[in-house]
């Protein structure tokens, strides 16, 4: 059941009635009854005025009262933010309060505004307020208006944030003087509206306003535009007609006397720009052009360093790491153009449904304990499958008959959201600082869509993907691999055993346990050609969002750094600073690490390392930008479909 409906009167007389105007210290009581006693009381004498000294000790001079109502310790003030009407009327119910009637109100109001007060009809009631010259009814549930209710007076009329939903309603019986019409932020929709924006309803029209609102067609809508004369201030922005690269520059040189677009003034050089333009209307692009480009990528945990040291039985782990992002893709498609970028489109795969069919509602408690155990075991929390994949090798019948409860959770930061895909940037290994020097240029058509994904905002996520190799067959601790390997060195030439196995030993330090299948070498070659691999298990090291509604307001681009926290510790940092170092030492540094651990010399003790300690957190740089064409030349050239 919908309520009852609020008239514009009803919310005025409701405010008249707030402001206290025959209440203390206004209107007329026991504090000013010697001024304003009926005449048939009043002895001849009394009819002169008295002087303010003249009243009795109980009453208050109009100077006090007007103190009572002006100053703004006053339990008698008025609410900050109240008009200079409303100040008037208060000091007007203390000098001179018989003059408050019906009468005057309807003849002294020449601008009445109304603002978040639930008003939903304009009643006939308006149509006694004979000299209203602006109405603001701004911020209120209206989705139409009997125009037949409005004065003919009326010089401004806003209606920003309501229900609108069409300007039929408006050109019934149109105000004849109307200057400015503001309907920002309301829903009107459809290529219909520039039928009601033409100089046959508004011929004196100065300033059109109908930013916000859902208007998708840019060559009807100026088409109208171009039938007002007077027309010298415009605000289209936030519409999806304003995210087409040639927006501005059509709109400036169709409309010739346009002063001010979108609350910037149009300058003398951008009609010098863009002149021409307005006559190649057809040969433009009817479609958004956004960039999106990821850049460095700082603060990210080696997890390597966590991890034991493989076996000849594996696993081999690899570390990678991406930045992924969700945007809406177009319904018509632009596959071919994702293929000439390092890009990938991440779509949710359908092992995704069956892991949260069979994993019960119960959280997962997060590993605790030291940091390495807790590094260790996070990724359970939050890996995921990724789609054509090949699948586990079973290591045993336990882990392989494992109940469905014990399944990892995936991470709803892994799925997109509704309307949207997922984007990612190429796979790379870990380093202090990740170079992702990503560029991507989406194309889309359906604006609406794309407006309301731009209100939303996107996410933006950090992801570590690791991935566990294994040898195609185990081979058994009996194997004789070892002994053919063995063999085969005997065979060349000009090599002894020793000498073999010390470069052996030597390839084995240098190449070190961060890297995939080195330790393999002791396994042999035939070991590690096919070698089989575990599903990635993806963990997201940062998620956060990234507000794009400034592209709608008209800025070029949004620049950000996402600053998701820091995820490295002291010990972590110790362990990759050691290992670091191990591999660039120099020979003779190599001989001095190999004395101090033959001497038992330990790390350096962690309190030393904190003493300077300084972790960097963990940030990504994004930039989302809008295209748009600042001449006549670049808007034919490089935006035409």
């Amino acid at each position: 059941m919908e309520p009852p409906a609020v008239p514009v009167s009803a919310a005025v007389r409701e405010h008249l009635r707030k402001l206290c105007l025959h209440e203390f210290p206004c209107g007329t009581g026991s504090w000013n009854k010697s001024r304003f006693l009926p005449q048939t009381c009043r002895a001849w004498r009394e009819l002169i005025p008295r002087e303010e000294g003249a009243v009795g000790p109980e009453e208050e001079t109009v100077d006090a009262l007007l103190g009572l109502v002006c100053s703004p310790h006053s339990p008698w003030a008025l609410l900050e933010g109240s008009s200079a009407e409303d100040r008037f009327l208060r000091e007007l119910a203390i000098q001179n309060p018989l003059m408050l009637k019906d009468s005057f109100f309807y003849s002294y109001f020449r601008s009445l505004r109304v603002v978040d007060k639930q008003v939903s009809l304009v009643d006939k009631d308006l149509l006694k307020f004979v000299k209203l010259e602006e109405l603001v009814l701004s911020a209120n549930q209206i989705k139409e208006i009997d125009t037949t209710n409005l004065p003919p007076t009326l010089k401004v009329l806003e209606l920003y944030g309501n229900k609108m939903t069409s300007m039929e309603c408006l050109c019934t019986r149109p105000p004849p003087r109307l200057q400015h019409l503001g309907l920002g932020h309301n829903k009107l929709l459809g290529p219909l509206e520039s039928l009601y924006v033409t100089g046959d309803y508004w011929p004196d029209l100065i300033s059109l306003d109908l930013s916000f609102n859902d208007l998708t067609d840019l060559q009807v809508m100026v088409a109208g535009l171009r039938t007002l004369r007077h027309l010298r201030l415009l605000g289209l922005q936030g519409n999806p007609l304003a995210l087409v690269p040639c927006y501005r520059g059509f709109i400036i040189d169709s409309l010739s006397g346009l002063c001010v677009l979108d609350d910037v003034t149009v300058a003398p050089s951008e009609k010098r720009l863009f002149r021409g333009l307005s006559q190649s209307g057809d040969l433009l692009a009817h479609e958004a052009r956004l960039v999106v480009k990821v850049g460095r990528v700082t603060g990210i945990l080696d997890s390597s360093v966590l991890d034991p040291e493989p076996g000849p039985q594996g696993p081999f782990i690899t570390y990678s790491y991406y930045v992924m992002y969700e945007f809406v893709e177009d319904e018509e498609g632009e596959g071919n153009e994702y293929g000439r970028v390092l890009a990938e489109v991440v779509r949710p795969s359908p092992r995704t449904e069956q892991l949260v069919e069979d994993v019960p509602q119960e959280p997962i408690k997060e590993a605790g304990g030291s940091v390495g155990s807790g590094l260790a075991s996070q990724p359970q929390s939050g890996e995921l499958e990724e789609p054509g994949a090949s699948a586990p090798l079973p290591r045993s019948i336990a882990s392989a008959e494992a109940p469905a409860k014990l399944r990892p959770r995936p991470d709803p930061r892994l799925c997109p959201s509704p309307g949207t895909v997922l984007f990612s940037t190429v796979r790379k290994p870990w380093s202090d600082v990740i170079p992702c020097n990503y560029e991507l240029q989406h194309a889309l058509k359906d604006l609406v869509q794309l407006k309301a994904f731009l209100l939303s905002g996107t996410t933006v996520s950090i992801v570590e993907e690791k991935i566990l190799s294994w040898p195609a067959v185990p081979p058994s601790p009996n194997s004789p691999l070892a002994a053919k390997q063995g063999k085969g060195e005997k065979a060349k030439k000009g090599k002894g055993k020793d000498k073999e196995e010390k470069e052996k030993k030597d390839k084995k330090g240098k190449d070190g346990k961060g890297k995939a299948g080195a330790e393999g070498e002791q396994g042999g070659e035939e070991l590690r050609k096919d070698p089989r691999q575990d599903p990635p298990a993806l963990r997201v090291l940062g998620s956060g969002p990234v507000a794009l509604a400034p592209l709608l307001s008209g800025e070029p681009s949004v620049s950000t750094v996402c600053n998701f926290g820091v995820v490295r510790t002291v010990e972590t940092d110790r362990l990759t600073l050691y290992r670091a170092s191990k591999k660039n030492r120099s020979k003779r540094a190599k001989n001095a690490a190999l004395e101090a651990r033959k001497s038992k010399t330990k790390l350096p003790a962690a309190s030393v390392y904190e003493s300077d300690y300084r972790p960097d957190p963990l940030t990504v740089e994004i930039q989302i930008q809008l295209i748009q064409g600042s001449s006549t030349e670049e808007a034919l050239r490089g935006l035409v479909p």
